[in-house]
């Protein structure tokens, strides 16, 4: 693609959309341009909203393939990769997901969470080598996300994924994008054009970290990771995690603080067997045991038939 194709591409994308009604704003003051911000991002939410029923679909399929042993892989440049690395990097305290269980490729590795790393985001051909080094398979699933709708990257992501028999989901801010086509899923979250034209870490960044929110959270609370809206997969890896920890067993149960340290202590701080322990008044060993015959779901466990 030639500069001059590029630029008329930018041209034709809703997000990079020029603003002359706000040409002047770094004349104005500061509260007057905070108050212009805000009134930005109150349009965010709706038009996530906009787009439920395409999120609730991709949410479904990913989490029958993750429940079957398959991975969440994001894949993005720039800001769009910052955030699916940071939604990943989330999971495991929050969730207990296992290694690689949920992971983020930001095109030029690691680095390019803090530098720019020229040209990474224009190579497919880099998108298809990191999700090889992945070795991802058709259990897997595969969200690529890109403001525009047309990074190379991640659009190389989504469609090697494909090949590979993936599930892929595209997510993007402008409508009509490569990204969603070449997705099984396409979730365009069109928020209009930026307060500073081009920056589009700004409402298209909001937007997208409010979908990777729905995408992961929905998704483990699909897999049995909660119990009602309580974290009981929560990974008590500091103190104000084991006083967490403690405390939703207290909402989950209402026993008392002597009965939930015992239960705590017998299920090796792991909430979800504590939470078990109590409620079915089983030892440690036979709530592990229910819980991996309810494919860890607590609600399933509680019903289950004691042996």
């Amino acid at each position: 693609m030639t500069s001059h194709d590029l630029h008329n591409e930018l041209e034709s994308l809703t997000t990079e959309a020029f603003r002359p009604e706000l040409a002047e704003i770094d004349r104005l003051p500061t509260l007057d341009i905070a108050r212009l911000m805000n009134g930005e991002d109150t349009g965010v939410p709706a038009a996530v909203a906009a787009r439920l029923p395409q999120i609730a679909a991709a949410i479904d399929a990913l989490a029958e393939r993750m429940a079957h042993g398959g991975r969440l892989v994001y894949a993005g440049a720039g800001t769009a990769g910052r955030l699916g690395v940071l939604d990943a990097s989330e999971c495991p305290p929050t969730f207990n997901t296992e290694p690689g269980q949920v992971a983020g490729l930001i095109a030029g590795g690691p680095e390019a969470m803090v530098t720019s790393v020229e040209g990474a985001e224009d190579s497919a051909e880099l998108a298809q080598e990191d999700l090889d080094a992945l070795k991802i398979r058709p259990e897997d699933t595969v969200v690529g996300v890109s403001a525009s709708g047309r990074t190379p990257y991640a659009v190389g992501a989504v469609e090697h994924a494909r090949s590979l028999g993936a599930l892929t989901v595209g997510l993007s801010c402008n409508a009509h994008s490569p990204l969603a086509a070449a997705a099984e899923h396409g979730i365009e979250v069109v928020v209009g054009p930026e307060l500073l034209t081009g920056s589009t870490r700004l409402k298209a960044g909001t937007a997208q970290k409010l979908v990777l929110n729905m995408l992961s959270t929905i998704t483990m609370i699909r897999l049995g990771k909660t119990y009602g809206n309580l974290m009981v997969d929560v990974r008590a890896s500091n103190a104000k995690l084991r006083a967490r920890s403690r405390r939703i067993v207290s909402l989950a149960t209402g026993a008392c603080d002597e009965e939930i340290e015992r239960a705590l202590t017998e299920a090796g701080g792991e909430v979800k067997t504590a939470i078990l322990i109590v409620l079915a008044g089983v030892d440690g060993p036979t709530a592990v045991r229910r819980l991996a015959d309810s494919a860890g779901h607590l609600r399933a466990a509680l019903g289950a038939t004691a042996t």
